[in-house]
């Protein structure tokens, strides 16, 4: 019994190191693939919070006390002290593109603190400190700032507060709400919707191929009349109208889950607010874009694989790099602004739709993006082509 035993175990262990490919997927890549992936978002992390401490920011302080002043000697911004910051001053940082802060002490800071009685059953004396949270730079200082004063007024006994809420007509985040929604959408939902097009797929791409050459249907198609350009773009087109069918509905679903995803109260608030029949016309496209050049890398992999297992094996690498791709508006302030980001496949997809759902989509990266994905689409059904024209691809074992 030992000796069968261990018959079989050497059995499978000369089948699994004598496949390269499934040595290689099994063993090498998971870890090769983790390396790569998490060095990416540690250097994107990096640089994020690099070019965070390098960005100007200007806080305009009101009524600067004495003690007050070592707070804003060294900290990494640029201090204007103002007299006074006017109403007007505070409704300019609606704009999030100005990295501004705006504060302001009450008159005579330093005496109020020192004659304030935490018995009394008085207000404390009150900073106010107005800023724009959909601005990272504005929301980075706020916060630095709030921490170092909460750690001060701890020291006195909170003899004063910060941003104190006396009726419902106070607000210091000056960010509107279409803001608000669209740098929390722009991080979510293009993640969201590339891994559902990845889905719809994966649930028919390598059973269209890989699934024909193992029932050996693939044989029958070759031999017809058909050019085999024609049958692989005849593949790319329909697994891709298939899958964006699948996309599309798997989007319907996310728009009419956001009342309930984030909890709004009014219709325009849950359906994002201000976004145009153009955004949604610059997704749509993005998505047939991004589902086509997706549709076709399936396809080569599908092509090569033996069945649909294997095909299934060799696409787990692709799906980690498009989950990556996924992942990146999470670490990055803003959209890249080079044109070259956009020639990347998946990324620019990914980087266009962040860009509509935070409100600042620009029509040049969009074309880029466009003829892009056409182009690395045109060459993949070129490689699918030649694989079908290739008896030795078409009929492994």
């Amino acid at each position: 019994m030992k000796s069968n035993t261990w018959t079989i175990i050497k059995k499978e262990f000369a089948r699994f190191f004598g496949d390269r490919q499934l040595l290689f997927t099994t063993v090498i890549m998971p870890g090769l693939l983790i390396y790569i992936i998490y060095s990416f978002m540690g250097t994107g992390m990096k640089k994020m919070a690099t070019e965070g401490a390098n960005e100007q920011v200007t806080l305009c302080v009101e009524n600067l006390p004495e003690s007050m002043a070592p707070l804003v000697d060294g900290v990494p911004f640029t201090v204007a002290v103002q007299q006074p910051v006017t109403q007007e001053d505070i409704d300019k940082l609606e704009d999030k593109s100005l990295n501004v802060v705006l504060m302001r002490f009450p008159e005579a800071f330093d005496e109020k603190v020192a004659a304030y009685d935490p018995q009394s059953g008085e207000f404390a004396p009150n900073i106010e400190i107005y800023y724009n949270s959909a601005n990272n730079a504005s929301t980075r200082v706020f916060h630095m700032l709030q921490n170092s004063l909460t750690i001060y007024e701890e020291q006195l006994s909170n003899r004063f507060d910060i941003n104190r809420i006396e009726s419902v007509d106070d607000q210091f985040d000056m960010a509107n709400q279409d803001d608000v929604l669209g740098s929390v959408l722009s991080k979510l939902i293009p993640m969201l919707i590339l891994m559902l097009l990845f889905s719809g797929v994966m649930g028919i791409a390598p059973s269209a191929i890989a699934g024909e050459k193992e029932r050996g249907t693939i044989a029958t198609l070759l031999v017809t009349p058909m050019k085999r350009n024609e049958l692989a773009l005849g593949k790319v087109v329909s697994l891709s109208g298939m899958a964006l069918l699948s996309g599309i509905s798997s989007f319907i679903g996310i728009v009419l889950s956001l009342p309930k995803m984030i909890q709004a109260d009014t219709a325009g608030v849950e359906l994002g607010l201000n976004y145009t029949g153009g955004d949604y016309a610059v997704l749509l496209i993005t998505i047939l874009a991004t589902v086509l050049i997706m549709a076709s890398v399936v396809s080569l992999f599908s092509a090569l694989a033996k069945d649909v297992k294997n095909a299934g094996t060799m696409i787990v690498p692709f799906m980690l790099v498009v989950m990556f791709c996924g992942l990146t508006p999470m670490f990055q302030s803003s959209v890249p602004e080079n044109l070259t980001a956009y020639m990347i496949p998946f990324y620019n997809s990914i980087q266009v739709m962040t860009s509509v759902f935070a409100h600042e989509m620009k029509w040049m990266p969009v074309v880029v993006m466009l003829v892009s994905n056409v182009v690395y689409t045109g060459i993949a059904v070129w490689v699918l082509t030649r694989m079908f024209n290739s008896e030795k691809v078409m009929f492994s074992k």
